[in-house]
């Protein structure tokens, strides 16, 4: 076993794992940190990443040889090559000395591996204040009903054909959220429905796909969604509407629970935080 957890456990102060991104805090043990460890000698998916449902491989691994685990801070690099490729480290520890240190690595490591990016992500507790980045969110399924919602929301494929037909110059105008590439895996049976709304026979709002996997603990979570409105249909209430369709189909269809991620202060953030979602902590990422 390469990590000792009586040193790293002090360390999390938010349950973010390399590579995998936000996990639920019962997951949060030693044994996931050293499956990320071998995941990086295959290459292989982890059977509860959740990256695996778009296929393909893995496009993220750490680099095992320059991780740095010490009693006061541990510090876990990894590399993507996609685009112009980029090096992460992520940077546990409570001193503010810990993303100077990760800055030089991955700096260093950047050069090494002949990648454009080098970043530093640092986890921080929900106590912390003034925070900006993305603050990791969980909705518990399990203390409560998620009613339905008021509001035209349905699966895409539950509207009218000619209100389907508009889910992909919508998707293509949400670009940027993600809904263009969401459109992309509908075209070719590869994730689970998508809910939409539409006004005027028009789709101007869109999440999924919906979809429940069990995760490293062998719980049932839903999985993370693209989720977008256009600007014009903003400030309606729908994007509500969608969210909580959302959270109504996951609990409906067995999940636990699911984890969010949402940039500090943006809508999501806010609409996240007025549905009394719990706040696990942020991630703050520094480009070097």
């Amino acid at each position: 076993m390469f990590f000792r957890w009586d040193w790293l456990r002090p360390q999390l102060n938010a349950p973010i794992v390399p590579t995998l991104g936000p996990v639920h805090p019962d997951a949060l043990t030693v044994g996931i940190f050293e499956d990320i460890l071998r995941a990086a000698d295959t290459g292989d998916f982890l059977p509860y990443d959740k990256d695996q449902r778009w296929g393909g491989e893995k496009g993220e691994k750490v680099l095992r040889e320059d991780v740095i685990h010490q009693p006061e801070h541990t510090l876990i690099p990894t590399l993507a090559r996609s685009g112009h490729g980029v090096v992460k480290v992520f940077a546990y520890g409570s001193s503010d000395s810990v993303v100077r240190e990760a800055a030089e690595l991955a700096a260093k490591l950047a050069s090494m591996h002949a990648v454009a990016g080098a970043r530093v992500l640092r986890p921080l507790g929900p106590e912390t204040t003034h925070p900006r980045g993305t603050r990791i969110q969980l909705k518990d399924f399990t203390t409560g009903p998620c009613p339905a919602p008021d509001g035209p929301v349905r699966p895409v494929t539950a509207w009218p054909a000619t209100v389907q037909n508009t889910f992909a110059p919508f998707a293509e105008t949400m670009a940027a959220d993600g809904l263009a590439f969401l459109h992309t895996q509908v075209q070719a049976g590869r994730c689970g429905p998508v809910l939409a709304t539409a006004v005027e026979d028009r789709i101007v709002g869109a999440i999924g796909p919906m979809e429940v996997r069990m995760d490293a603990i062998g719980r049932p979570q839903l999985m993370p969604q693209y989720f977008a409105v256009v600007p014009e249909a903003r400030g309606q209430g729908l994007g509500r509407a969608l969210w909580r369709a959302a959270m109504h189909w996951g609990q409906t269809h067995g999940a636990a629970y699911q984890l969010l991620q949402t940039e500090v202060g943006g809508p999501s953030d806010r609409l996240c935080r007025s549905e009394g979602l719990a706040s696990l902590g942020f991630s703050r990422m520094t480009h070097v």
